[in-house]
């Protein structure tokens, strides 16, 4: 079983969001959106353009069913503006391409956010990314700036702070720096 890893390279990111920004504007957004709000792909997808005209997303998660207040970033506040600029309200911030009766009026499949991730991964050189990359990349890097595991367990919905830890590929990381440094026996 493969593990989708966060991207952890900040150089990396910049990158990828030069190479998205000039490919396709839904997609990039897609991706930006995606490592600075920090949910499910699954949330994301189902978003509309009046679901990000405030400050706030207000949702209910599709697999809690709690509902979430999340304040949108100011850059992303900005980005979010251009992005739906000609987007009427009712319509799905990532709208599915296949959208057979009115445009907007299909949200994205998940299968087409694992695409997008997956030609992230290839011209990227990059392993082990998948739809839950957008989510754990937010949370390694809430984690780093902040060092406060209980925020960002309140932010998932997590049971345990080991449980956050161990999903944003922290442990992986103090694990693999414990045996680069271990003897050889």
């Amino acid at each position: 079983m493969n593990f989708v890893q966060p991207i952890r390279n900040k150089e990396a990111i910049a990158d990828i969001k030069r190479y998205l920004i000039a490919d396709n504007q839904r997609d990039y957004m897609l991706f930006f959106l995606g490592i600075n709000i920090g949910l499910r792909i699954s949330d994301l997808l189902n978003l509309k353009v009046s679901d990000v005209k405030t400050r706030y997303i207000n949702i209910k998660e599709q697999k809690t069913n709690k509902t979430k207040r999340i304040m949108i970033p100011r850059e992303v506040k900005r980005a979010l503006e251009r992005y739906t600029s000609d987007k009427e309200d009712y319509m799905y911030l990532f709208a599915s391409r296949n959208a057979d009766d009115q445009k907007g009026s299909k949200p994205m499949s998940r299968y087409a956010a694992y695409r997008v991730i997956k030609k992230i991964e290839k011209r990227f050189g990059m392993t082990n990314l998948g739809t839950h990359t957008l989510r754990k990349t937010f949370g390694y890097h809430f984690y780093q700036q902040f060092k406060d595991v209980a925020a960002l367990q309140e932010i998932y919905n997590h049971d345990s702070p080991d449980v956050t830890l161990r999903y944003i590929g922290i442990n992986q990381d103090a694990q693999d720096e414990m045996m680069k440094k271990k003897f050889v026996l």
